[in-house]
């Protein structure tokens, strides 16, 4: 469960969770096994600081997904300013065993007009960069390795942590980071057993297209564990 020392109220109707940004919504969907969840969670709760965490509940899995305003803390003399910088973290609890479970993260597939959008990994990041003459955003989380990372970090699975070697052999892997569209994003992850759980972290962050500091880049890297941290210290 995310967050479950922090208060919480549970918001009537349901909505579905979005990160609103210069470029349109970015949107999030989840597949267990054959099943996509629906966009409209079971249950939405309000969290102190404009914060919401969103539940669906199913017999193999639950899934929980926190909206969150996130301060990446740049350092200034370093990094210009970030217009705005939104996080959410994803989490699933496996009550069966799951062999596919998919999280996507992604902008509407029309982009305003004089927009560009491409892919903006590296260095353990998974992400994408939209830009026009106004305005930089960019999306990111973990990748391949840095999802093996995680597992040692308590984020995921410990066994995970072996796959970093068929992570560097790009060979024969049914799961992985997918960069089909332009402007988004999918994790399909390794196969869970019951008990198991997984964080990922997806954030966006926009400054002026003027910056030429990678400060929109630097600032999506970041891990599950900082920002459930960063949340329970302010709330």
């Amino acid at each position: 469960m995310l967050l479950p020392t922090v208060r919480r109220t549970r918001l009537r109707p349901v909505e579905r969770p979005r990160i609103d940004t210069p470029f349109g919504p970015l949107t999030f969907a989840t597949t267990v096994g054959p099943t996509a969840l629906p966009d409209l969670p079971d249950e939405l709760f309000a969290l102190p600081g404009g914060r919401t965490v969103a539940r669906w509940t199913r017999a193999a899995a639950r899934v929980e997904l926190l909206l969150t305003p996130y301060d990446a803390a740049l350092d200034p003399d370093t990094w210009g300013p970030l217009t705005d910088c939104r996080a959410a973290v994803w989490r699933i609890d496996a009550r069966a065993p799951l062999g596919r479970v998919r999280f996507s993260a992604g902008l509407p597939a029309r982009l305003p007009q004089g927009a560009d959008a491409g892919w903006d990994g590296g260095q353990a990041l998974a992400a994408i960069t939209v830009d026009d003459e106004d305005t930089r955003l960019t999306v990111g989380g973990y990748d391949e390795e840095a999802i093996c990372w995680a597992a040692d970090a308590g984020e995921a699975p410990r066994r995970w942590a072996a796959l970093l070697d068929e992570v560097y052999r790009r060979t024969g892997s049914t799961w992985g980071v997918d960069f089909g569209q332009d402007h988004g994003m999918s994790w399909t992850l390794p196969p869970l057993h019951a008990g198991d759980s997984c964080h990922l972290p997806v954030v966006a962050a926009w400054a002026p297209a003027a910056d030429e500091t990678a400060n929109t880049w630097y600032a999506v890297n970041v891990s599950s564990t900082v920002l459930l941290r960063q949340v329970a210290e302010r709330v």
